[in-house]
């Protein structure tokens, strides 16, 4: 108990110097540091997702849209940049206030006071984007610390349960006609290629129950005509609620083989476009990184989720007689087992708060929910006060690729926090961030960051 005491006093007694920014003894120096080091990543990082929407807009933009677009990247880059030296500046003004440092203002507080300030400076339409990407990523960091802790255990597929769950209620507000009202989103877009135009909502008679017009009449399977009049009838047939025009076969049939080739098609393109610098310097392996197994599996996915969606929703109007937007439900429940072919975590995540945001906005609408103020900068706030008390306390709970994202903006800072004096706590975070220092193959041969302003 006395040694556990002693390691306490020293976590508390810690001065900001000694871990923020120990190669300045200035917190002036150490925050402009972190502002000059933020700006040029962050302008990179900008300057790529704008002009790639430009791009993806698929007509020659306008002066004025250029225009639009540099004073975006700009705005954005100031956002970042501030995020990152505001960070330093709070933990300092944090240490003086309360005169030490706790297990929460470490890096969880001044993070998240931060991210709120900062946020501001961002545009508003900007602000639900971002704070969907952070509890995305946040939300994996947190089950692997609940994880480490013996709290909670991994469930297998558990991704695919989750992201089944999320495009299925997508599919429902798509069939409800929801997506062009209340919780308008491009993600329904997306969706509409997958599930087609015709399952677009609203429904237009839910209620009037129907049946087949005519009832066929029996064939001689003793003739080789009867057997052609029956593929006939699997292509044509339809019934009469159903919202396609061709026949319920052949709706689903294509239905999932155009999901399928669209999504070998983004497979490949994706990876053409990482492996650009490859292709141009002709040391490409296209064998092993275009012609193999894993350029089919998001084909698949999609394709196989489409075929099974839409043959429950058209099996569904026959047995029942009438067209519903409940139908939506067992249809993407039933389509998620394709999804066990691309059991991705990001994609899960991502459409998991997705939908729980449209459900949210559709129940402000119908005033069954309060609308919180500012919901989307305290959430944001959130995710990323808790990333970044990963990355300095608990660094083998984080994304790899994220944890190299906070090193670029950061100009190598991260790893050079010295949390020694945090042992405290029992996470272990020195050795933490050892490991993931040769996990990733990071470079700390440099005493000093970037722009480390050291006089």
């Amino acid at each position: 108990m006395a040694a556990q005491s002693k390691l306490a006093e020293i976590a508390f007694n810690c001065t900001c110097y000694e871990y923020n920014h120990p190669w300045t003894s200035s917190c002036a120096c150490g925050a402009a540091g972190m502002l000059l080091s933020a700006i040029p990543s962050s302008l990179r990082t900008y300057a790529t997702v704008y002009l790639l929407a430009l791009v993806m807009r698929g007509r020659l933009p306008s002066l004025k849209v250029l225009g639009q677009t540099v004073t975006g990247i700009l705005q954005s880059t100031s956002f970042l940049s501030l995020n990152a030296s505001l960070f330093v500046y709070a933990v300092c003004q944090l240490r003086w206030l309360l005169g030490g440092f706790y297990f929460s203002t470490v890096g969880f507080v001044p993070t998240f006071l931060a991210s709120f300030a900062s946020l501001a400076f961002e545009r508003p339409e900007r602000r639900a984007p971002l704070a969907l990407y952070v509890a995305n990523v946040g939300t994996e960091t947190l089950w692997k610390m609940l994880e480490a802790r013996g709290l909670v255990r991994s469930i297998p597929n558990a991704q695919v349960l989750i992201m089944g769950l999320s495009v299925t209620a997508l599919m429902y507000l798509y069939r409800a006609g929801l997506h062009k009202t209340v919780v308008k989103d491009a993600t329904f877009k997306a969706l509409g290629l997958i599930v087609g135009k015709e399952e677009e909502g609203p429904v237009k008679s839910p209620s009037v129950t129907t049946s087949q017009s005519t009832r066929a009449t029996p064939l001689n399977l003793n003739s080789i005509s009867a057997f052609l009049e029956l593929y006939d009838r699997f292509l044509t047939t339809k019934h009469p609620s159903c919202p396609h025009k061709s026949g319920c076969a052949r709706f689903a049939l294509l239905g999932g083989l155009k999901p399928f080739l669209g999504g070998v098609g983004v497979s490949v393109g994706l990876k053409l476009l990482l492996n650009i610098t490859k292709i141009v310097q002709f040391k490409m392996q296209w064998r092993k990184q275009i012609f193999n197994k894993g350029s089919l599996q998001l084909g698949l996915a999609v394709g196989i989720f489409s075929l099974l969606s839409k043959t429950t929703s058209c099996g569904l109007r026959h047995i029942c007689g009438y067209d519903n937007a409940l139908f939506a439900i067992p249809a993407g429940l039933i389509g998620s087992i394709g999804l066990l072919r691309f059991p991705n975590t990001t994609v899960s995540l991502y459409l998991m708060w997705k939908s729980l945001q449209l459900l949210y906005n559709w129940g402000i609408a119908e005033g069954k929910l309060p609308e919180v103020p500012h919901f989307n900068m305290i959430m944001y706030s959130f995710f990323t006060a808790l990333l970044f008390h990963a990355t300095i306390l608990e660094a083998q709970s984080l994304r790899p690729s994220y944890y190299k994202f906070l090193m670029n903006i950061s100009g190598n800072r991260i790893v050079r926090f010295n949390v020694k004096f945090f042992e405290a706590f029992g996470l272990k975070s020195q050795d933490q961030i050892n490991n993931v220092i040769k996990k990733l193959g990071i470079d700390v041969t440099s005493p000093l960051p970037l722009f480390a302003l050291t006089a």
